[in-house]
């Protein structure tokens, strides 16, 4: 038999439906990184990030708990649905659509190994193309937005965020390949440098 770790997504769900606690942490720690990007990336804001990324998976644990998991074979599409569920409650609640803080990520940049044998001068202008690209994404329109932010925020494939997206793959490709152009467009309006 294969081992907990090398078990699919639906064998873990199934397992920690019949009560293996050790299952639902495979699937956290499988999939963690990719929810908390693209969370992370829409709210732009750590401990906000954290919170959401948090009542994400409670609220993955209690529907496979009360057997409300149907989308069988495509976990990952279905837990970045309740993620972005719940930044739209978040902001409709708060009312603050355009609310950004980059106070967390600035801190965790400059403290991390792999940007030691960097300058800050180059650390800091890596840091503002950054923000400047995630600034432009966010003038895109929300299908396209959508579409950037799960492909090079999230890490997903074409097909993933076709599932999520609840369009074909054609029309993924289609949005991104739009908000390339608009991205360019935007670049040249703003005047915008984006080499270091």
């Amino acid at each position: 038999m294969k081992t907990i770790t090398n078990a699919t997504d639906q064998q873990l769900v199934e397992l920690f439906g019949s009560g293996n606690m050790a299952a639902l942490e495979v699937l956290i720690n499988r999939h963690r990184k990719k929810v908390y990007s693209y969370i992370f990336m829409q709210v732009r804001n750590q401990a906000l990030a954290e919170d959401l990324f948090q009542e994400t998976f409670i609220k993955v644990i209690s529907s496979i708990k009360t057997d409300r998991y149907q989308d069988h074979g495509k976990f990952l599409s279905w837990v970045i649905r309740i993620a972005h569920n719940l930044i739209i409650d978040y902001y409709r609640k708060s009312k603050q659509l355009n609310t950004v803080s980059n106070d967390d990520f600035e801190g965790q940049l400059f403290n991390s190994r792999k940007f030691s044998d960097v300058t800050t001068e180059e650390i800091i202008i890596r840091d503002q193309i950054h923000n400047d690209v995630r600034s432009l994404i966010d003038y895109l329109p929300e299908d396209q937005k959508q579409v950037v932010l799960l492909r090079h925020y999230a890490g997903m494939s074409f097909k993933e965020i076709a599932e999520v997206t609840n369009v074909s793959i054609n029309t993924a490709l289609g949005r991104m390949r739009y908000a390339l152009i608009n991205l360019r467009k935007l670049i040249n309006e703003k005047n915008i440098i984006l080499t270091i």
